[in-house]
């Protein structure tokens, strides 16, 4: 439980790239006209791989003054993660004219990664097998290391607080942002510049997946492949993209006359400690989680008036969180609308938790409600208000959003709008 005289934290940026746009507002424009992001894999990916679709970043990217010789030492995720925290800045305005009194060493920065960067890894391990080792990059371990992105955007832009990375799999955007809540509001920090990045669609983790029989295989079909809740999906589609939003205190903000977005309320974490991979088949760690984020921000179940799933088009993982929402929920499960974003996006891994935090911000901001692509027959088994194939219009104040990981790894996000 949060203190009851806790100070307020708020959201002031957003940023973000994503297989549907290189900016937030491109995203969020794409994600509420039911656009899709997910192609088939171009044609330099092996041939061999049985799953041949993925949701990549295709537009420019613009990571900010940046020499051109210290972007191509940089892994992709950095690269991702640098431009979604530029516009993130930009858009709150904490280092510009408004921003310009600020401490430095008061800001932080938290970015989580799943995996870490993937792509130095694989091609300098190619470099090493068909060239030796005196061809292996000298960046080849600072550039791999997860907590880099992080890192990288601190440097960049001075943050001289806390720098974090959370490594939690498909939560670690989500846990980046929750962890960020507990320490702005102990006053550690007076902003967190906080989100997930992932750039891991390489042939050798798409193999890694598709063996594990996680990842759907309709390759004819890529706009139509990712299926969250629908009764005939067949697994995830992975995706790439990096999404940071800029939280603070509230004081610190009214301070330096800066915009509120949303209000950041409550955050939840759990475990399932049951399996490496599959869901706690009985939801106990997605119900707790849900359960704590609304302890956390002193809410009842009643005052949720939107659910950003984490639902990935799995069989397992997306009837384990609709029996938790129905018990968290109860009887106002009937009129909670609830939608998977991932339908539009695919899964972008430890970026996921932070891309769907963003929509959510934008759904409070807009009182527009993101649907769940390809939901052409809800699976029988769910009873969930789904906001099927198209947005949907509501009067939105306060939404929660889930992400759940391997290793059993839970998190839920509540967020209010501004003047809630």
């Amino acid at each position: 439980m949060r203190a009851p005289d806790a100070e307020e934290i708020v959201v002031t940026g957003l940023g973000c790239v994503s297989p549907l746009g290189t900016s937030a507002e491109a995203t969020w424009s794409a994600i509420a006209a039911g656009q899709c992001g997910i192609r088939r894999l171009p044609d330099e990916f092996d041939a061999r791989l049985t799953a041949r679709i993925a949701g990549l970043v295709t537009g420019e990217l613009n990571p900010g003054a940046v020499e051109h010789k210290e972007l191509r030492r940089m892994d992709r995720g950095i690269l991702l993660a640098l431009s979604a925290a530029r516009e993130a800045l930009d858009d709150a305005q904490l280092l510009g004219a408004i921003g310009s009194a600020v401490d430095r060493d008061r800001i932080g920065v938290a970015i989580g990664s799943g995996i870490g960067g993937i792509h130095t890894l694989v091609q300098n391990d190619r470099l090493y097998v068909e060239r030796g080792p005196s061809r292996v990059s000298p960046f080849f371990i600072p550039m791999t290391l997860a907590n880099m992105p992080a890192g990288i955007v601190a440097i960049h832009h001075g943050l001289r607080g806390p720098n974090l990375c959370h490594v939690t799999a498909c939560a670690s955007g989500a846990h980046a942002i929750g962890e960020s809540l507990r320490l702005l509001r102990a006053g550690e920090a007076d902003a967190m510049v906080v989100g997930g990045t992932e750039a891991a669609v390489v042939d050798l983790v798409i193999a890694g997946f598709a063996n594990m029989h996680a990842l759907s295989k309709r390759n004819d079909a890529p706009e139509r492949a990712s299926r969250p809740f629908d009764a005939d999906r067949d697994g995830f589609v992975l995706s790439e993209g990096a999404a940071v939003l800029v939280l603070e205190r509230a004081g610190h903000a009214r301070a330096r006359g800066a915009r509120v977005r949303a209000k950041l309320l409550g955050y939840g974490a759990s475990s399932d400690a049951s399996h490496m991979a599959a869901p706690d088949a009985a939801s106990g760690g997605a119900l707790r989680c849900m359960q704590a984020a609304l302890a956390n921000a002193q809410l009842a179940a009643t005052d949720i008036d939107y659910v950003n799933a984490h639902a990935t088009s799995t069989g397992a993982g997306d009837a384990v969180e609709a029996q938790a929402l129905r018990e968290v929920f109860g009887a106002h499960t009937d009129r909670l609308p609830v939608s998977s974003t991932k339908g539009a996006t695919g899964h972008l891994l430890g970026a996921a938790g932070a891309l769907e935090a963003l929509l959510s911000v934008r759904a409070l901001e807009t009182g527009m409600l993101p649907p769940t692509l390809n939901l052409d027959r809800p699976d029988p088994s769910f009873t969930l208000d789904h906001v099927a194939n198209k947005a949907r219009r509501a009067r939105v104040r306060v939404v929660m959003s889930n992400s759940f990981g391997f290793g059993g790894v839970n998190a839920a996000l509540i967020f209010g709008s501004a003047d809630s």
